[in-house]
């Protein structure tokens, strides 16, 4: 049976948050260190960027695992990881090699298993909607990051749909900018590469 709170109780209770500051402040507020963000958008248009500059910003307050399993470990995430200065970061943030999700959740349920774990793509997880919440479930103290294919301005497929409905933050990446919405606040679109952006939005 589910727990049961009144007001007074819930008014004093004291929820985890990631306190982001700056443009990540603006854009996404200050979320709790739970639940999910869905990434989507179409390819070209700076999603890989956008998730690892994310990473890199959350690894200031929380050690990321980053699920390569779209690309794996390859030429083209160095090239990303080397065009963001991820090297910065050193081992906060951790790249695994096309991980299953099967095999990334027995890694999470060991001992001080990290926090913040970014899975590229959706699409390549090969997930149901009850896996994913299952997996939230399991981990409620964990704040999962899925990036997602797009399909116009949607994400693509129906796990996808399902999952954006869910998440805590939607964020939406199209010409080297994101949008957010976000339940901790936040909306003010950020750039992800200024000229990037003015090549793709001259006006």
């Amino acid at each position: 049976m589910a727990r049961a709170v009144n007001i007074r109780q819930l008014l004093t209770m004291r929820f985890p948050r990631i306190p982001l500051e700056g443009r990540w402040r603006e854009l996404l507020g200050q979320p709790q260190l739970k639940g999910s963000v869905l990434i989507w958008g179409d390819s070209a248009q700076g999603k890989t960027s956008f998730a690892l500059q994310f990473a890199k910003e959350l690894s200031k307050y929380e050690p990321v695992l980053y699920d390569s399993l779209e690309e794996g470990i390859s030429e083209s995430i160095r090239t990303a990881c080397v065009r963001e200065e991820m090297v910065e970061v050193g081992s906060r943030v951790l790249l695994l090699d096309n991980e299953p999700i099967a095999e990334l959740t027995e890694r999470l349920a060991r001992p001080k298993s990290r926090n913040v774990i970014i899975v590229d793509s959706l699409q390549y997880a090969g997930m149901t909607f009850e896996a994913y919440k299952e997996l939230l479930e399991r981990f409620p103290k964990k704040l999962f990051v899925f990036v997602s294919h797009a399909d116009g301005r949607e994400p693509a497929g129906r796990i996808a749909t399902q999952v954006k409905f869910n998440a805590n933050i939607k964020i939406r990446v199209s010409g080297f900018t994101a949008y957010a919405i976000s339940r901790y606040g936040g909306g003010t679109p950020y750039t992800i590469s200024p000229e990037l952006a003015a090549r793709i939005n001259p006006e």
